[in-house]
């Protein structure tokens, strides 16, 4: 679980504590055997399972913990120390270069060593690795920032670590001259016990699932098990991972994890059947080939404790083994007859015997890897389709409208290749619902080959069978197909598409969401929230442009007293000098918006030019009741929050939408049916990933948003903002460092997304050095025996500029001499003068000659160009879209076909894109109808889609009335 996001951990690890659960259709296999039977997925997933814990991260949490003080003061002044001395940049860069493009001896042989031991003891191996290391170093001025280094300086661990060779200890800091790039010999994949290897290999494995190369995969392995975090990784690890996107990094670690799981359920497995008595080699190895829960579950099924086993346990307790093997190995010796028992049931007869061999055979068969394979590929190469049909009960007593919804589905067959994602989550539900029948169509052709080969060539008889065993082998393999593989292939497809489809709802919500937290500001108004409503009033709130409340009030526009309370909202308008109205869009929205759009074309509210926009209020109401809403806003009503937070909403989308947790913000695809566990968990990082790219002022952020900092959590979040209350404002990063339960590795992950206002650090310590000079003057003559108690803040901390910047601490020294290099000033910070200073420097020697002569990679040399050259206060969301403001409405009747109106984007899925066209309905653009022609040439994107918050310009293509539904054509991006 260590690769979660810090934030997720505690509570993924109570949600996964408890046995895992399986879906519905993976615990089925043992009743399988029985009969075959119908799929049926529960209506909660699966919970995502808990990954091993390695050993080593256990070592390392106890070995040192925040709050153990002896070992803190022995450690402490190493620990700064390794720090500091990341800066200086030693000549040796052979190494990374090497990183970014990998030899291929590299990457093949990598895999073999993946889960290997070696043989030398590990103490041994280490010291005396690491003492020819120091030897070499024992010249230097100072220590140098390679790995072993590093380790000797940080902690003694290395009796206790499972790392050999030159794998970097627990608490590393990276230079520019680590070779982290480099495939490592010692993964630590899969964290199990020598003689419990699975025979696959967890970085080939990841590689194929993500097609991410295995060098990218090797690195990301260990970069998850140092516990970075995803912002950090894909900011400033860009060359030991291909520079692979946040979304990427998300798949692989989700892969990995299951993987994981995997192998973890799989040694649990042998541990027990050992126990129990029951691990032959067969199995053994049949275990350790299983990739997926599925196979897992298939294999293992037979062997869990039941009540009355399944019908091949029952027959070989009958002693009916050896006639099943003698049949394939020694038919000539074999006397069926020999094995009949009068008074015993199962063997009283001779079709008794001959059914007990058959169920012996055709579990065999099923179990066989080859065979599993076979079918497998069979199936690839022909049409499996899915079915679902209207349940037989549901449509004599299922409810008219929840049956109406599923009506594409009622006889709907698809291709398992083809099917989308959106059909499968549809079909689930209807399924969950029982509305819908479904069943997977595997075509009779493919069992007829299947038995062909089987009998012909996999299990060919070694001699000349007689009729009557001939027949007990066709019905044995029949039996097979029938009872026990096309059941597991059923599952099996049902479980890769389901499994596919959550991932994809579970991606296409965070890429929605995404999108909705970087909406860009609206900065410098004053702005009035209107949460509508009709018998409890319109909730109203006036906030200033830097979100103080300045006033709150309730409006009854929809009783009858519209035109009273006009002038109240005038007043309040006038009086505030406020010309922006932010209405939410729930309840009465379209009735408010009709009434203020109808003041504003009468130009009620001359001499002020008022425009209003709609914002969703999703999730409003949730954080209007909330603990932290009560800390906050301590003395409003309820209701009057959730207006001061619609307002918030536009003034600081980030700021205002980490408060509420992420599924109430609506922006998805059948959310509520995947996986809770994997959304939180996405969720959660994405919302790391957008406030930590977008950067926080350290000085005045609250602690939320400080909460969702890359390697911070809620007890570090409240101690800096206890710290900063104690002492004033953080002067530079370092001081971060001073801040309780925030170690290295805390810092290392949070000090690129923090900023520093300058301007307001310079004016806090030119007054604090005015108070020190004057109290130094008072107390001159008192104070001279004396030794002072505590330096101040600004006595011991000088600002520096670089902290403004998106620059990580790890490469000032880089910087400082790029700086030198190109002739600049680090005061000149984000002017236009160092615009024109580095770009005659990167014209004259180019980016890699540049990153050449300063000894570092040209990722690393980029994000210095682009910290140094970022105007002042620059904000990456400026570049999205900001609301779209409005004067006037338009109805539904309007719509006519072929209108052309202006909308914004309000959810994306995959079957098509959802536009706010202003008329209190969303209107659908078919994902046919976005082309890459229609899309922005200037935007970055990703893929083909829209995300919430773009502005489109649409063609009405059709207006069903009755069933309020508009579809759109896309004309342009705009």
């Amino acid at each position: 679980m260590s690769s979660l996001p810090r934030r997720v951990k505690s509570e993924a690890k109570a949600l996964t504590s408890e046995d895992d659960e399986l879906p519905s259709f993976l615990n089925s296999s043992s009743e399988s055997e029985e009969e075959e039977e119908e799929w049926e997925p529960k209506s909660k997933i699966a919970k995502r399972p808990r990954l091993p814990k390695k050993n080593e991260a256990k070592t390392k949490k106890v070995a040192a913990p925040r709050s153990a003080v002896a070992r803190k003061k022995v450690k402490k002044a190493a620990i700064k120390e390794e720090m500091d001395v990341s800066l200086p940049i030693p000549p040796a860069e052979d190494n990374r270069m090497q990183l970014l493009e990998p030899k291929e001896e590299d990457v093949g042989t990598k895999p073999k060593t993946l889960n290997q031991k070696p043989e030398v003891p590990k103490k041994m191996e280490i010291n005396s690795f690491q003492g020819k290391k120091v030897k070499s170093l024992e010249n230097d001025e100072e220590p140098s920032t390679s790995v072993p280094v590093v380790g000797n300086q940080v902690k003694h661990e290395k009796s206790e670590e499972d790392f050999a060779f030159d794998e970097p200890p627990f608490k590393k800091i990276k230079s520019t001259t680590c070779p982290e790039g480099k495939p490592v010999k010692n993964l630590g994949g899969n964290k199990v016990k020598e003689e419990f290897e699975m025979n696959w290999d967890i970085v080939q494995a990841l590689s194929e699932i993500t097609n991410v190369e295995s060098w990218v995969c090797a690195n990301l392995i260990r970069l998850f098990q140092e516990e970075n975090t995803i912002p950090f990784i894909a900011r400033y690890r860009k060359e030991l991972i291909n520079n692979l996107e946040a979304d990427a990094l998300r798949e692989v670690q989700q892969t990995l994890e299951e993987l994981r799981t995997v192998a973890k359920k799989t040694h649990t497995m042998i541990q027990k059947l050992k126990k129990e008595g029951k691990l032959s080699g067969c199995l053994l190895t049949a275990l350790l080939n299983c990739r997926t829960l599925e196979e897992l579950d298939h294999v293992s099924a037979p062997y869990k404790t039941g009540s009355k086993g399944t019908k091949a346990q029952r027959a070989k307790q009958l002693g009916l083994e050896p006639a099943a093997l003698s049949l394939l190995q020694n038919p000539m010796e074999l006397n069926l007859f020999s094995y009949i028992r009068p008074n015993t049931k199962g063997l009283s007869t001779i079709q008794e015997v001959e059914a007990g061999v058959q169920h012996i055979l055709a579990d065999i068969f099923a179990k066989d890897k080859d065979t599993l394979d076979f079918i497998r590929k069979l199936c690839q190469q022909r049409y499996i389709c899915i079915q679902s049909a209207l349940a037989k009960v549901s449509s004599k007593s299922g409810n008219e409208k929840d049956i109406d919804k599923f009506q594409l589905y009622h006889e709907f067959s698809c291709n398992i290749k083809n099917i989308q994602h959106h059909q499968i989550l549809a079909i689930n539900r209807g399924e969950n619902l029982k509305i819908l029948t479904v069943k997977v169509n595997i075509p009779d052709g493919v069992k007829n080959e299947f038995c062909w080969w089987c009998v012909n060539e996999r299990w060919r008889p070694k001699q000349f069978l007689k009729p009557e065993l001939m027949r007990i082998l066709r019905n044995s393999v029949e039996d097979a197909y029938k009872r026990l593989i096309y059941p597991l292939l059923c599952r099996e497809f049902r479980s890769k598409l389901t499994s596919d489809a959550e991932k994809e709802s579970v991606m296409m919500f965070g890429r929605n969401l995404r999108q909705l937290l970087l909406t860009s500001p609206v900065r410098g108004r004053t702005l009035m929230g209107v949460d509508p409503g009709y018998k409890h009033g319109c909730k109203l709130a006036i906030i200033s442009p830097t979100s103080q409340i300045l006033h709150t009030d309730v409006v009854y526009l929809h009783s009858g007293q519209g035109f009273r309370e006009a002038e109240k909202i005038k007043r309040l308008l006038l009086q505030y000098n406020c010309s922006t109205v932010v209405i939410g869009n729930g309840t009465a929205c379209r009735e408010t918006e009709a009434y203020f759009a109808d003041l504003i074309m009468k130009k009620y509210f001359a001499p002020l030019d008022v425009v209003y926009c709609i914002v969703s209020e999703a999730g409003a109401s949730i954080y209007s009741v909330s603990p932290e809403a009560s800390k906050e806003m301590p003395d409003l009503d309820p209701n009057l929050r959730s207006a001061v937070s619609i307002a918030r909403r536009v003034q600081d989308p980030l700021a205002e939408l980490v408060k509420i947790e992420p599924k109430h913000i609506g922006v998805g695809m059948y959310q509520h049916d995947v996986s809770q566990t994997l959304l939180k968990a996405t969720l959660d990082s994405v919302v790391e990933e957008c406030v930590s790219f977008v950067g926080v002022d350290i000085n005045i952020c609250s602690e939320i948003l400080l909460r969702h900092i890359a390697g911070l959590n809620a007890n570090r979040a409240k101690n800096i903002i206890e710290w900063r209350e104690k002492n004033g404002p953080f002067i530079n990063r370092e001081q971060l460092k001073e801040v309780k339960g925030l170690g290295p590795k805390s810092f290392q992950q949070c000090a690129g997304f923090i900023r520093f206002n300058q301007e307001y650090i310079k004016t806090f310590c030119s007054s604090k050095k005015a108070e020190l000079g004057s109290h130094a003057l008072l107390t001159k003559a008192g104070a001279q025996g004396k030794k002072k108690s505590k330096p101040t803040p600004c006595a011991s901390r000088q600002p520096n500029p670089l902290d403004q910047t998106c620059i990580h601490p790890e490469s000032y020294s880089i910087a400082m001499r790029f700086l030198s290099f190109i002739g600049g000033n680090a005061n000149d910070i984000g002017k236009s003068d160092m615009q024109q200073k580095v770009n005659a420097v990167i014209q004259k020697e180019g980016l890699e000659g540049t990153a050449k002569k300063l000894n570092t990679t040209v990722h690393t040399l980029q994000l210095i160009i682009d910290g140094l050259t970022q105007p002042e206060g620059f904000d990456i969301r400026t570049d999205f879209d900001k609301p779209d403001f409005k004067r006037s409405i338009v109805c539904f009747e309007d719509l006519s076909v072929g209108t052309v109106l202006t909308g914004k984007v309000e959810n994306a899925t995959p079957f098509g894109v959802f536009v706010d066209i202003g008329v209190g309905k969303a209107g659908l653009i078919p994902v046919r109808n976005i082309t890459e022609a229609k899309l922005s040439k200037v935007k970055k994107r990703r893929s083909l889609g829209l995300g919430p918050g773009e502005r489109v310009e649409v063609k009405v293509l059709n207006v069903d009335i009755p069933r309020l539904r508009i579809t759109l054509d896309l004309i342009r991006v705009l």
